[in-house]
């Protein structure tokens, strides 16, 4: 995975502390199907994901990760959930506190591919069979999937 620019330069200062990070997880639905990526790093099978980029809005983040990962054009629909991802220790000790904004959004055009390296393939999955994706990106996926229309919120009394 390719590290950010202003990551690259925060880790100059912090060394291998936890960074504060925002991303963004883009559910891309088409039909009954929802686009996925096997990620370069882990193999695992996930939706589109990224870091936001500063002063970038969110939903600009996502329709930026899905061109640069997958090759598509989406619409963002609406955000479908925010919530902390438990700490990532990477290999190289480097820690991480992500706040995750879970996006529905529409495909709009393009053949799904993996562009930049990030992710090995990239293909649509139907909604019923996602027994390969792992519980924490099931649970987003179904998040986004739910039809009420309001954000989702953890914590809080």
């Amino acid at each position: 995975m390719a590290t950010p620019d202003f990551v690259l330069e925060l880790r100059r200062h912090v060394g291998t502390r936890p960074l504060a990070l925002a991303g963004v997880t883009a559910v891309i639905l088409r039909g009954d199907e929802v686009l996925l990526g096997r990620r370069s790093d882990t193999s695992a099978l996930t939706p589109i994901t990224g870091i936001i980029d500063p002063g970038e809005e969110p939903a600009d983040a996502a329709r930026r990760e899905a061109l640069e990962e997958a090759g598509v054009r989406i619409r963002v629909d609406r955000l479908a959930w925010v919530h902390q991802i438990p700490r990532i220790t990477y290999a190289n000790g480097d820690e991480a506190d992500y706040l995750d904004l879970t996006f529905r959004c529409t495909w709009l055009e393009g053949e799904p591919y993996p562009a930049d390296g990030e992710m090995t393939e990239v293909g649509w999955h139907r909604l019923d069979e996602l027994g390969e994706v792992e519980e924490e990106q099931r649970r987003r996926i179904l998040t986004a999937l739910d039809d009420r229309g309001e954000a989702r919120f953890e914590g809080g009394a």
